[in-house]
């Protein structure tokens, strides 16, 4: 790893003796380039992703039919600070972190 960092660093180093300090300016508008892409494919849609994720953990009331981040599938009954309770089955509640609330789900037909 360190061995590929000197390579990189040293490149655009060796090319400067004729180039009057323009190769290394290149590269580091090239490593800005990069790291402006990095921002707007990988960092960026992700913290809005993790927004959208907690702007919905907090709008969380009894009634909504939602899944955990285990696959549990279930309906809120109570909302704490830090916690709901999730009925999973007949008076069957489990207690789940708030952030572990993954998606709402559309509520199951009544069976006949």
């Amino acid at each position: 790893m360190t061995n590929l960092l000197n390579i990189l660093l040293m490149a655009p180093a060796q090319g400067t003796e004729g180039q009057g300090g323009q190769g290394n300016m290149s590269f580091f508008i090239m490593m800005a380039l990069l790291i402006v892409v990095f921002y707007f494919f990988m960092i960026r849609p992700q913290s809005k992703k993790q927004k959208e994720l907690r702007k919905f953990q907090d709008s969380l009331v009894p009634g909504k039919s939602v899944v955990t981040q285990g696959g549990i599938y279930g309906k809120i009954k109570e909302v704490k600070d830090n916690a709901v309770i999730v009925e999973i089955a007949d008076n069957v509640r489990i207690k789940v972190a708030k952030n572990m609330v993954f998606d709402a789900t559309e509520p199951e037909p009544a069976k006949k």
